[in-house]
């Protein structure tokens, strides 16, 4: 997948379990907390879940275009120059010898160095720390999130020289994401539409080109979609968000119910690659309770498959099911 977008911690250890048949939550915390992924600020920017060994050369390819777009907010703010410098050393100290610290663990020592953290300070000074490559995700501390030292987690490596990680950025994503088209792309990566385009160029002789209608999509291979499959999408699930155009998944009538004014990515009830309603989970003990709002009624065989989705999101959790349809 490249990189899966991850605003919502929680859901986004779906997003990667459902890529992944027969696995399970503890599975992915086990991952996330080894440092074998690494969930961070890269791209558009927001956050995103990335392979460790792809972080670095992934940031330093998008961090020079995020960090310019974030020169108006940080005036804003009233954040100097040198007072970036001075939270990127306090975090490298903070954290060293393996601390793995929250954010309510990290804001006291702020507060001591005299760096204000109010008014959504403390989320740029931190993803500010993230570009830079100082820190990236750690593991869970009684169920919040922490940060840690990129260095321990993901050790230096060679640059890429910027062309050939354009390419590469681009192969996985029209290799996971594909038919698509250069547009999506550019969306996704937010890289300018000439360096978006070379990137596809570059990598020409992978990737398979076909015009239909007025557009060109790309992909890596032609492999037909399996018929007859639902699946219970996380909130903000690449299948959705990660496309420019988004209308073959998510018919225009039923857009505002699953993507809100303020951009609000829903978690979606998908049923052969079409989204037909949205969902809501609640975890109560030993069990899940699982609520679907579908758009229409739905043939019998179409709810065969959406009750084995939500067995498959129980599964992931290890916990019972209790199933409810609107």
């Amino acid at each position: 997948m490249g990189a899966l977008q991850a605003q919502d911690a929680a859901m986004s250890k779906w997003a990667i379990g459902i890529r992944i048949p027969n696995s399970t939550e503890a599975q992915i915390n086990a991952a996330l907390a080894r440092g074998d992924l690494i969930r961070t600020h890269v791209m558009r920017p927001t956050w995103h879940v990335v392979n460790a060994q792809d972080v670095r050369w992934m940031t330093d390819l998008t961090a020079p275009r995020i960090k310019s777009g974030m020169v108006s907010r940080r005036r804003q703010l009233g954040l100097a120059d040198g007072v970036l410098g001075q939270s990127n050393a306090l975090l490298e100290a903070a954290l060293r010898d393996g601390a793995h610290l929250t954010r309510d663990e990290l804001r006291p020592r702020f507060a001591e160095a005299g760096i204000a953290t109010d008014e959504n300070r403390m989320s740029h000074l931190l993803a500010w720390a993230e570009l830079c490559g100082v820190i990236g995700s750690g593991e869970e501390k009684r169920g919040k999130q922490t940060y840690a030292l990129l260095a321990g987690r993901a050790p230096a490596a060679k640059p890429i020289p910027q062309e050939e990680a354009e390419a590469a950025l681009a192969l996985r994503y029209f290799t996971s994401h594909g038919p698509a088209t250069l547009n999506d792309f550019v969306w996704w990566s937010g890289l300018p539409l000439t360096r978006a385009k070379r990137a596809v160029e570059n990598g020409a002789a992978t990737l398979i080109s076909q015009k239909v209608g007025e557009r060109i999509f790309v992909f890596a291979q032609a492999e037909a979609a399996p018929a007859g499959a639902a699946h219970l999408l996380p909130a903000f699930d690449e299948f959705i968000i990660s496309y420019q155009d988004r209308s073959a998944s998510l018919p225009d009538e039923h857009f505002a119910k699953a993507v809100s004014q303020n951009g609000m990515f829903w978690p979606v009830v998908l049923v052969d690659g079409v989204v037909v309603g949205t969902w809501k989970r609640a975890v109560k003990k030993n069990r899940v309770s699982v609520q679907t709002k579908l758009f229409a009624k739905q043939t019998k065989a179409a709810m065969t498959l959406i009750d084995e989705a939500a067995q498959r999101f129980a599964h992931f959790l290890d916990l019972e099911l209790e199933l409810k349809h609107d």
